[in-house]
């Protein structure tokens, strides 16, 4: 069992390690050696009462939302070189519970405490309060950004510490206290983040970590107590989440799934566009909601480019993700793993051809591995074309021209990410014009968190990153006075 967590079998809630109230556990798998990994606490409906709880009385009676933005920036600051200290630990944890490339987690994780820096730094440049003309002769007209109140983050299992940043940064420096619900597949990195808060010396209730299971999350969801719930999972579970928070009109911001889809144009090189798309896709063995997994490409270059596709993404080593030789690791669970089996056989059975791949990798008898696959002669309304799969597997589909190539790509349930190939940037820029997508690249995955991330369509509501991102967790009040303030008395 891991050792890197000091308190695994307790919550953190109200500034304080819990013993919940049952005494149930999650145990997490390692998925390249099958064997127990890690133990944590599982909260039970008490245990999410009492965190809920705790962040309400920090948001109502503590100094947190009444302290100035910049105040607050340097507690996030502090956090943020917490944070940076357990980089190691976060890469390792990473790694370990979900199978990412130990190499690519140790390259990442030192970009989460950035995150933090770069909102404790926000409000110099965004300030919270503004003047604004008033219609009302000789009155001064303020508009004012206050925080919304106590915040439900709940986070997904295939890359927690990162989605936890571009959640808690922003609500924190808004001025939010927060409740963060992790995943029973990988939970480490949310109590690393709990281990950070207190060592920053966050006040009490300001941050709370309960993991818990599907049906204990739906009661924090369910909490009036919860101003605002913001969730990055499958759609499925964001549909369920949107129609509880609707009943109370609580607010929501949603990061769901995707079936990003790659235009190639008729003057790419398609052994370029072969290598960025199969390099991308070995990140998280797929298990990416924005992956590039839906290929459009000119009929008549199509047997050629699955040619190159298939010889770059077959050859990919697929090992243990700590092997330094390994290009791609595991599957986070064995379920993810049963789920793209079935999505494979599917794509078999309604006629896609697999150019390479198909199966399990035979030299690996243990983990939860599946090797790169390629399908090629896909229709658009194959399951392997409209569904997320979640795991390495890509689909191409041909298509008459350009135009025919966007009608394809949007002709999809999802709109969260996509890419367009051509050595033409305008004819790049007026393609992603037309893409019905949340973040349009040019030869490549650029999905870019500094600017704004989020999806059309049922890829979600909001965005997260940069500004856009802070947007959601301030709620917008007009306040007209007789006479100027000084704004810097009122700690604005």
């Amino acid at each position: 069992m891991s050792s890197l967590l000091a308190h695994p079998d307790r919550l953190f809630i109200g500034g304080v390690w819990t013993w919940p109230v049952a005494e149930e556990t999650a145990v997490v798998i390692r998925p390249d050696t099958e064997e127990p990994y890690l133990r944590v606490a599982l909260a039970g409906r008490g245990d999410v009462a009492a965190a809920v709880g705790a962040a309400r009385q920090a948001f109502d009676e503590g100094p947190w939302p009444r302290l100035s933005p910049q105040r607050r920036g340097e507690y996030v600051k502090a956090l943020a070189g917490e944070l940076r200290a357990r980089s190691a630990d976060l890469a390792t944890l990473w790694a370990s519970q979900v199978g990412v490339l130990h190499s690519v987690a140790t390259a990442a994780m030192p970009s989460v405490a950035d995150v933090f820096e770069l909102y404790a730094g926000l409000p110099e440049r965004f300030p919270l309060v503004e003047r604004r003309p008033t219609k009302f002769p000789r009155r001064v007209g303020l508009l004012a950004r206050e925080p919304v109140g106590v915040v439900a983050a709940i986070i997904p299992w295939n890359g927690p510490a990162d989605i936890i940043a571009y959640k808690l940064a922003p609500a924190l420096i808004a001025g939010c206290t927060v409740v963060l619900k992790a995943s029973v597949e990988a939970p480490g990195e949310a109590y690393v983040f709990a281990e950070a808060a207190e060592a920053a010396g966050l006040p009490p209730g300001v941050v709370n970590v309960v993991t818990a299971d599907r049906e204990v999350s739906e009661s924090l969801v369910r909490d009036p107590r919860v101003d605002k719930v913001s969730f990055t999972g499958s759609t499925a579970a964001g549909r369920r989440i949107a129609a509880l928070c609707a009943d109370r009109i609580a607010r929501v911001t949603l990061e769901l799934g995707g079936k990003s889809a790659a235009v190639i144009l008729d003057d790419y090189d398609l052994g370029t566009a072969a290598k960025a798309l199969a390099k991308a896709q070995c990140f998280l063995s797929g298990q990416a909601c924005a992956a590039l997994t839906r290929i459009v490409v000119p009929a008549g270059r199509h047997d050629e480019f699955v040619e190159a596709l298939a010889a770059e993404y077959g050859g990919m080593r697929v090992g243990s993700q700590f092997d330094p030789a390994s290009r791609m690791g595991p599957l986070a669970t064995r379920v993810q793993r049963d789920r793209v089996e079935r999505y494979i056989a599917a794509g078999r059975a309604e006629g896609a051809v697999v150019a390479t791949g198909g199966g399990r990798p035979a030299d690996l008898d243990t983990g939860f591995f599946v090797e790169p696959t390629v399908f090629a002669r896909a229709d658009n309304a194959m399951t392997v074309a409209r569904e997320e799969i979640f795991g390495p597997v890509l689909t191409v589909v041909p298509a008459a021209d350009e135009a025919d190539a966007v009608r394809i790509a949007n002709d999809s349930d999802f709109g969260l990410n996509a890419a367009v190939f051509t050595t033409d940037a305008d004819r790049a820029y007026r393609v992603a014009r037309e893409l019905r997508a949340g973040t349009v690249g040019h030869n490549g995955m650029r999905v870019d968190y500094g600017i704004a991330f989020g999806g059309f369509k049922q890829s979600g509501i909001g965005r997260e990153g940069g500004v856009e991102g802070l947007l959601p967790y301030l709620e917008t009040k007009t306040i007209v006075l007789d006479d100027d303030p000084v704004l810097e008395n009122h700690g604005a």
